[in-house]
């Protein structure tokens, strides 16, 4: 019969708490950094020139299509040998997320984009506004409505990705766990913690998607 002993999770509260706070500044910086990439590449990829749409659509393609995991490994050992560069496993890491996050980001600003009514967009024209006026005034307001709920659920999943980070050792939740789980031979307790810490960041967040979207879907009709 397993005894367990929650006591060890007082002991090695300093740095579980700090493996949690990294966790959350990893994804904080991450979101950010994503929805900058992929408000440009998906206002790109709706582009006249080829040129511009095609390495978008590439590189979107790449990531929604590859395993993030891959692409985690792929940035820290292999970008290196290809570059030249050295580069540490967080900065690996959030450039991996960072584009893994864009590419999603991406394709929900093209949607939403192409979602507005295009008798909208010909009327604006008409009174004779031009093509970076149609979009700021005209579509982009109507746009991220629509945006908002799929916005929250892909930076969800960026919080989720973030228990990825472990296999370069970066300090976040679940490697410290790691860490405590290998000193004190307590892996039930520690890996117990970590799935209810981050199920107490998740449900408050995911909750607040779901109104986010429930309201959006209200405002539609």
């Amino acid at each position: 019969m397993y005894h367990w002993d929650f006591g060890i999770l007082w002991t090695y509260r300093a740095l579980l708490i700090a493996g949690l706070g990294y966790t959350l500044l990893f994804t904080v910086i991450c979101v950010v950094l994503g929805l900058l990439i992929g408000v440009v590449s998906g206002i790109g990829r709706l582009s006249k020139h080829g040129f511009i749409r095609g390495p978008l659509r590439a590189y979107v393609e790449v990531f929604r299509c590859t395993p993030v995991l891959v692409q985690l490994v792929w940035f820290y050992y292999a970008l290196p040998v290809l570059t030249g560069v050295q580069i540490t496993a967080v900065v690996a890491a959030t450039l991996c997320l960072s584009l893994y996050g864009g590419a999603f980001y991406s394709e929900i600003v093209r949607g939403g984009i192409i979602s507005t009514d295009a008798g909208q967009i010909e009327a604006a024209r008409a009174l004779g506004m031009r093509s970076h006026q149609v979009l700021r005034r005209i579509v982009l307001p109507q746009a991220l409505r629509r945006m908002v709920p799929p916005l929250m659920s892909q930076s969800i999943m960026q919080l989720k990705n973030t228990s990825l980070l472990s296999v370069l050792a970066v300090p976040d939740l679940l490697y410290q766990g790691q860490v405590v789980a290998h000193e004190t031979y307590r892996p039930l307790e520690l890996y117990t913690f970590i799935a209810v810490a981050y199920f107490a960041v998740l449900l408050p967040v995911t909750l607040w998607a779901r109104r986010l979207e429930y309201g959006g879907a209200g405002t539609e009709a």
